[in-house]
């Protein structure tokens, strides 16, 4: 099968560190085709970054599924634009906090998501209860921009581990979950230093894509997730008219 990454933001390199951990866990016969956005911010930390990152996504959902793609991935741990692409695609989509979150869920009782920055911990409390995993599931953000993890100078990893001992010990975790996809490569070392599950997102999504296309199962097209009524778009938006925009 082909899984389809989309890296919503425009930064290449944290694309490489997505299809890195994407394929260390893919399948025998698994082909993953990992995808840089070609618009949009350099990273997403917030509301603002996310609203302008969504058509650079939607343009590289809907290209690969014409290239033939079984499932698509969104790289951010926001799940940026993940209905409008469960609306515009006919595969299944998959988000990566929805994929962490479930796995989680059948491992530990309570779990702590680590995440960035703080403006992105209350867009991330709100798809926890989204999700069902309110009463189970806390946020923190270690105070670090998202591209600080590529950079060996900064203290983001020091600040990352402070914040897992913090849940650790104050949240009571029994597993903590990377609450960023740029934090995808550091899974080995914090499971072996900490001693309890650490998720990532683009894993776990990776293996629910398997499990869905394995199945036979793609997004209901009935009701919410229904393809987009065709009518015009104006200005800068014209090139996103559904009709343009739908593939198969």
């Amino acid at each position: 099968m082909r899984l389809l990454i989309v890296n919503p933001n425009t930064t290449a390199t944290m694309t490489a560190t997505i299809a890195d951990a994407a394929g260390r866990v893919a399948s025998h016969g698994t082909d993953i085709v990992a995808v840089t956005s070609s618009m949009g911010p350099v990273s997403i930390e917030g509301y603002y970054d996310e609203a302008f990152a969504v058509p650079g996504l939607l343009i590289e959902v809907s290209k690969g599924q014409a290239a033939g793609a079984d499932a698509a991935i969104i790289a951010c741990f926001d799940d940026t634009g993940l209905d409008a692409a469960r609306a515009l695609a006919d595969i299944p989509v998959i988000g990566i906090c929805e994929a962490a979150v479930a796995t989680t869920a059948f491992i530990a009782q309570r779990f702590t998501i680590v995440t960035t920055m703080e403006r992105s911990r209350l867009p991330l409390e709100h798809l926890v209860h989204r999700y069902g995993m309110s009463s189970r599931c806390k946020v923190r953000a270690a105070d670090i921009p998202v591209l600080s993890l590529e950079d060996p100078a900064s203290n983001a990893g020091e600040r990352l581990r402070e914040e897992i001992s913090a849940a650790l010990k104050e949240d009571k975790a029994e597993a903590i979950v990377l609450g960023c996809a740029g934090m995808a490569d550091l899974v080995a070392e914090l499971r072996a230093e900490f001693g309890v599950p650490v998720i990532d997102g683009v894993a776990a999504a990776v293996k629910q894509a398997e499990a869905l296309v394995t199945l036979g199962l793609s997004t209901a097209k009935v009701g919410a997730y229904a393809t987009p009524v065709h009518k015009p778009y104006r200005g800068l938006l014209e090139t996103f008219e559904p009709s343009r925009m739908v593939r198969s």
